[in-house]
């Protein structure tokens, strides 16, 4: 079997009303997608999607002609093409996409095939009073997911506070609340710097007291020694990083350095599929967390979960949901049906071989930018 051609279809869709992320400098109006298409001689189609592949076009030879079950070959050239600013992580998911549906078995189940199902936690994107943010959390609550993730802006520490407070007053101490302060990386153009480690300090302290389940990137990459003092400061609370770490070397140092308690490389932006694999493996040895970050669409969701459920992370999966503003149909429009999770609160892993979703073609066509 040999690739005859990789195509990159770029879809968006419009957002009206606007998406207001609380890590955006600026209201969401649009939501991006980058649909890969591995094409074989032998008609099997491997898709994987996530981050947005510009720049592909130079690279595309080095895998057209090629076999496309030697992926640790593929993923060693793909890092090749990160080193000149390249990060085409989606390229390996859609090569296990095919090499799933090749050996007719979901992907989950080449990675190991631990779980069929994770539990979710629902994860919140926009800044919301603490009435509010209580109403939305009670809303999924009930939808059977049993944990949510908390935005805190560092310039509205108080009001996310309260938020949290709200929250945990609503739904009582069985219910997992997870924080996430958005420290740790910036988006382009936004020059801001972190909030420093002594503010950082008194704030966790403020959240642990409310039995936060983990605060997530409340440091940027660079304080290892920081993350290590977060731990220190407090006991039973987890500290989770790792979303957008692209070097893989760093990921190890956040490890060997004993830094984090949650590991959450994505897939699809971070490091890819294999080496995620081995650094998961490697936390879950050292008696540490994994569970990746997950935000793109449905397919990037999908690709996370595949890897997490294989190798056995957890114990929370990321969920992309903040309803009314962020829903599956948003995030999952290249999709034919958007990913749900169950009244369980679990998501399942796709029975059908390879990542186990379908494309909307008709939205493809519809949302593809010309």
């Amino acid at each position: 079997m040999k690739i005859t051609d990789i195509t990159l279809d770029r879809v968006r869709l419009p957002l009206d009303p606007p998406l207001r992320a609380a890590w955006d400098p600026d209201p969401r109006t649009v939501f991006d997608a980058t649909v890969v298409r591995v094409h074989t001689d032998d008609g099997v189609v491997g898709i994987g999607s996530g981050d947005t592949m510009d720049g592909f076009d130079a690279y595309r030879h080095l895998f057209v002609g090629t076999d496309p079950l030697a992926i640790a070959r593929h993923v060693r050239a793909i890092e090749t093409c990160a080193l000149h600013g390249g990060h085409y992580w989606p390229l390996e998911a859609a090569l296990w996409d095919l090499a799933g549906k090749v050996a007719g078995l979901p992907v989950a189940t080449l990675f190991g095939g631990t779980y069929d199902a994770v539990p979710a936690y629902a994860s919140f994107c926009v800044l919301r009073p603490p009435a509010e943010r209580a109403e939305v959390a009670h809303r999924v609550a009930e939808e059977g997911f049993r944990a949510v993730k908390i935005r805190v802006d560092r310039d509205r520490a108080d009001e996310g506070v309260a938020a949290v407070a709200a929250v945990r007053e609503a739904l009582g101490t069985d219910f997992a609340i997870m924080v996430d302060l958005n420290q740790a990386w910036r988006m382009a153009g936004d020059v801001a710097p972190a909030t420093d480690l002594a503010a950082t300090r008194r704030l966790v302290r403020r959240l642990a007291d409310l039995d936060v389940f983990w605060v997530e990137e409340p440091l940027p990459y660079a304080d290892a020694d920081g993350m290590r003092t977060l731990r220190a400061d407090n006991p039973g609370l987890r500290i989770a990083a790792g979303e957008m770490q692209r070097s893989f070397g760093e990921l190890l140092r956040l490890l060997d350095g004993d830094a984090l308690d949650v590991h959450q490389p994505d897939v699809v932006l971070a490091a890819g599929m294999s080496r995620v694999r081995t650094l998961a493996e490697l936390a879950l040895l050292r008696h540490r967390a994994f569970t990746p970050h997950s935000w793109t669409n449905g397919i990037g969701v999908l690709a996370n979960l595949h890897v997490c459920a294989g190798v056995g992370g957890g114990p929370y999966f990321e969920f992309p949901y903040d309803p009314p503003d962020w829903t599956p149909a948003r995030r999952d429009f290249p999709l034919a049906e958007p990913l749900t999770v169950g009244d369980d609160g679990m998501l399942a892993v796709p029975s059908a071989p390879g990542l186990g979703f379908t494309l909307d073609e008709e939205a493809i066509a519809r949302w593809r930018v010309r």
